[in-house]
C-alpha cells in the first residue's frame, strides 16, 4: 500500500496527473504500477488501476490477474472497478475512499447515479440501433471453433 500511495504522491509532486496510484502484486513481487495519467496522455481511461492492470497483464502474458492483489491509493471509480472485475484479481485493497476523493474535486457519484438510471433517462443519449446483421459478430463468435473464452 505504501508503494501505491508513493506513486500517487510522486504523480502530484511531478505535476504528471491526478493524486492516484496503484500496484499489482503477485507472490510478493510488484508486477504492475500505475499513476493517473489522464491529462498527460489526454486519455480519460488512463487511471492508475487501469495502467497497473495493463502492465501486470503484459508481465504475466495473460488477460487475467489470478493470484494477484491490487493495492490502490483510493477506492476504485466505476471504470476501474469494471476493469478490476474483468481482470479477476484475488483481492483489492484501497487507502482513501470515494468520499475523500470527492472532497478534493474527484467526485464520481454522478456516474454511479447514471448507471442506475434507465437508458432513456441518462444525461448522455444512449439508443440502440438495430441495423441489418447487427448480431453477426455474436453469431460468428458462437459458431467459432477457435476462440479464447474469457
Amino acid at each position: 500500500m505504501q508503494q501505491a500511495i508513493a506513486e500517487a504522491h510522486r504523480n502530484v509532486q511531478n505535476v504528471e496527473g491526478g493524486p492516484f496510484g496503484a500496484v499489482v502484486v503477485k507472490d510478493g513481487q510488484v508486477i504492475g504500477r500505475g499513476r493517473n495519467q489522464v491529462t498527460v496522455l489526454n486519455d480519460p481511461s488512463a487511471h492508475a488501476e487501469i495502467l497497473a492492470i495493463r502492465e501486470a497483464c503484459q508481465h504475466l502474458n495473460d488477460f487475467q490477474l489470478t493470484g494477484c492483489i491490487i493495492y490502490t491509493s483510493c477506492e476504485p471509480c466505476p471504470m476501474c472497478l469494471g476493469a478490476i472485475y474483468w481482470s479477476r484479481p484475488d483481492a483489492v485493497y484501497y487507502a482513501s475512499t470515494k468520499k475523500d476523493a470527492a472532497k478534493v474535486g474527484f467526485d464520481d457519484q454522478f456516474i454511479y447515479d447514471e448507471i442506475a438510471k434507465p437508458m432513456d433517462q441518462r444525461s448522455i443519449s444512449m439508443k440502440q440501433l438495430q441495423i441489418a446483421d447487427y448480431l453477426l459478430p455474436f453469431q460468428a463468435w458462437s459458431a467459432a471453433e477457435r476462440k479464447i473464452e474469457y
